[in-house]
């Protein structure tokens, strides 16, 4: 998921990581060995990837692979990526491994599914390429064989891929733009290229292909990332400074954000917590700078949405402030260490409420296995026994159009599908 600053610093570097970082082993073959600065290097990159996230169910091995991705078409489970020579990829050599990662073709030269982000990770360099190889070749190898595809007809034929390549592949590592920032350069080659960030935050046509006029706009992904575990649509937020999006936060709130796990604005919660807790905690405060000022430079979506009427608002006031007020304030803005602000919020102001909805009914689940500095004291409670889907919806309403907000109403309906 990443590179250093520049790409003239990543060849240098690349070039004399390769040179110092590998050995060669007795049948000629070069591999990277434990402990080297390109190994290093490369964990890094993997992280800043998250692949231990989609390639590691939960109490499994690690890169072992089948976690299920729960698809329009159906449901694909991702692969064993460490280097056992039968179920993983330690048959596969570098130049395999990298035409799988930029073009979406396997060793045996089967086509992979997008669902496995290779349209994002053909942006990455030679060097960092090289440097994420070496470092899958010193992880414990897993014999766990690849949990098969569950996809209809006429998706389950992987030939067609070849045909959606050429429709929607935009083959090629990144090019630094020369009119921007060493700084903005590094965030784009991350936000575009190993982070993946489209991946969620960009909405897809029927063919689940990105949409390109509406990238980091919002999308909507299925997760079992709810405090019950269960399986429910949730909104990645815009990314762009839009009032539908990231307008009312600074370049440190973003920052703060993935370095942290929590900032001014939020605190993780729901999907968000596995890109935090397995891969952007760990990146260097610079390059969650970096990614931040890429961010806050985009242009904005510039969607608008339907506002409530003063009817909804007057009946969702008295819920709210029944059951959010002690905690938000009637201003929205929250209470310094102990409930964030709702106003301005991009989980409030997403074009689509599923993942506030989602909040509202099923409380906001803290992140397991690390604890993100204390910031906010209490955790979001489940209302969905004590409120009925109306009730929800005036909340969400409300909420959604309140101090300055201005997203569309929801509906009864709408709760009611996330039950």
């Amino acid at each position: 998921m990443n590179s250093k600053c520049g790409l003239t610093w990543r060849l240098s570097i690349g070039v004399w990581a390769l040179v110092a970082g590998l050995a060669v082993l007795p049948h000629g073959e070069a591999r990277a060995e434990p402990g080297t600065d390109l190994v290093a290097r490369g964990e890094y990159l993997a992280t800043a990837g998250n692949c231990v996230s989609c390639h590691t169910v939960e109490g499994g091995e690690p890169f072992a692979g089948g976690v299920a991705f729960h698809t329009d078409f159906g449901t694909i489970y991702s692969t064993n990526i460490t280097p056992d020579k039968q179920a993983g990829i330690g048959g596969w050599t570098q130049e395999q491994f990298e035409r799988a990662m930029r073009e979406g073709i396997r060793a045996d030269g089967a086509h992979l599914y997008p669902a496995f982000p290779y349209p994002s990770f053909t942006k990455v360099t030679d060097e960092d390429m090289s440097a994420i190889w070496a470092y899958l070749q010193t992880i414990e190898p897993s014999s766990r064989k690849a949990t098969p595809n569950e996809l209809s007809f006429p998706f389950n034929q992987r030939w067609l891929m070849s045909v959606w390549n050429t429709l929607f592949l935009d083959e090629g590592a990144y090019e630094e733009n020369p009119e921007k920032s060493e700084q903005w350069n590094r965030g784009a080659y991350l936000v575009q290229g190993l982070a993946h960030c489209s991946a969620c935050h960009t909405p897809r046509n029927r063919l689940g292909a990105e949409i390109a006029d509406e990238f980091l706009h919002g999308g909507t992904i299925m997760d079992h990332a709810g405090p019950d575990g269960e399986l429910r649509p949730w909104y990645a937020v815009d990314l762009t400074p839009s009032p539908t999006g990231l307008k009312a936060w600074s370049a440190k709130d973003i920052a703060d954000y993935l370095h942290d796990g929590v900032s001014n604005r939020t605190s993780t919660f729901g999907p968000m917590n596995d890109v935090i807790g397995n891969s952007t905690r760990h990146l260097t405060r610079e390059d969650a700078e970096a990614i931040a000022a890429y961010l806050t430079d985009l242009p904005p979506s510039g969607k608008t949405q339907e506002a409530p009427t003063t009817q909804q608002l007057a009946v969702g006031e008295i819920h709210y402030t029944i059951h959010c007020g002690t905690c938000h304030l009637p201003t929205g803005l929250g209470i310094e260490g102990s409930a964030p602000p709702l106003a301005g919020s991009a989980i409030v102001n997403a074009e689509k409420p599923t993942s506030l909805i989602n909040v509202i009914m099923h409380g906001a689940n803290k992140p397991k296995g690390w604890t993100p500095p204390q910031h906010w004291d209490k955790s979001m409670e489940p209302f969905s026994d004590r409120l009925r889907n109306r009730e929800i919806a005036y909340i969400a309403t409300y909420i959604r159009g309140s101090w300055g907000n201005a997203a569309s109403p929801v509906m009864e309906e709408d709760v009611k599908g996330m039950r």
